[in-house]
C-alpha cells in the first residue's frame, strides 16, 4: 500500500499530476487546492489514498492527513465514490465544506459535479455530526416536519413517494385531520 509519494512533479493536467519518484511516474488525482499549490519541476510530497477496483487502480493525493481524512469521511456516505468525493472537495475549501455540512447547506454540496439534491442531503444527514463542528439546529430541516412514523407519510410512501417527498407534501396540512383527508389534500396539492 502506498502511503506517501515524494518526488519531482513532472506534469499537471485535468487528469491529475504526475510525481516522478526515482524514475517512476505516478499519476495522482488531487483536489483543486492541492493542484494549485504544486509546481512542475519542484519537489512534491503527497499523502496518498489508494482506490483499487477490479478495473482500476487510482491514487488520490492530499497535502495533509486532515484532507485525506475528510476525503475518507465523504467516501463513507453511501453513493459517494472516490471521484465524486474529489468533486465535492473541489467545490470549496475543506473548512468551508465542513461548515456547509454542519449547517445543512445542500446547495454548496450540490455544486459538485454529479451531486444531486438527494445525495447532498444524504451527505449532510450522514456527516453533520462527524465533521468536527457543532451542527446547527436546522441542519436537517430539508427532511420535512412530518415524522416518518406518521401514517400519512407511510401511506404516501406506498403510493411511490420518498419519505422526504411525503413529508414535504404533508407540510402545512393540519395533522389533526382524519388520515384519509390528509392524504387527499397532499395528493391534491401535488396535482395542483
Amino acid at each position: 500500500m502506498i502511503a506517501t509519494l515524494r518526488g519531482i512533479l513532472s506534469d499537471k493536467s485535468e487528469a491529475g499530476v504526475i510525481v516522478d519518484v526515482s524514475g517512476v511516474g505516478y499519476r495522482v488525482r488531487v483536489a483543486n487546492d492541492t493542484f494549485g499549490s504544486l509546481k512542475v519541476g519542484h519537489e512534491a510530497q503527497l499523502i496518498i489514498y489508494e482506490h483499487i477496483k477490479e478495473d482500476a487502480h487510482d491514487l488520490y493525493g492530499f497535502s495533509s492527513e486532515q484532507s485525506k481524512s475528510f476525503f475518507e469521511l465523504l467516501l463513507s456516505v453511501n453513493g459517494v465514490g472516490a471521484k465524486m468525493a474529489l468533486n465535492v472537495m473541489n467545490v470549496a475549501s475543506e473548512p468551508q465544506l465542513r461548515e456547509a455540512i454542519a449547517a445543512g447547506d445542500t446547495k454548496t454540496i450540490q455544486a459538485a459535479s454529479g451531486v444531486g439534491k438527494r445525495l447532498a442531503e444524504r451527505v449532510i444527514v450522514d456527516l453533520k455530526d462527524k465533521v468536527g463542528l457543532v451542527s446547527s439546529e436546522g441542519a436537517t430541516d430539508f427532511l420535512g416536519a412530518a415524522p416518518a412514523s406518521d401514517q400519512a407519510v407511510q401511506a404516501l410512501a406506498t403510493l411511490g413517494y420518498s419519505p422526504q417527498d411525503a413529508s414535504a407534501a404533508l407540510q402545512g396540512i393540519d395533522s389533526s385531520l382524519p388520515l384519509e383527508d390528509r392524504i387527499k389534500l397532499a395528493l391534491k396539492a401535488r396535482q395542483g
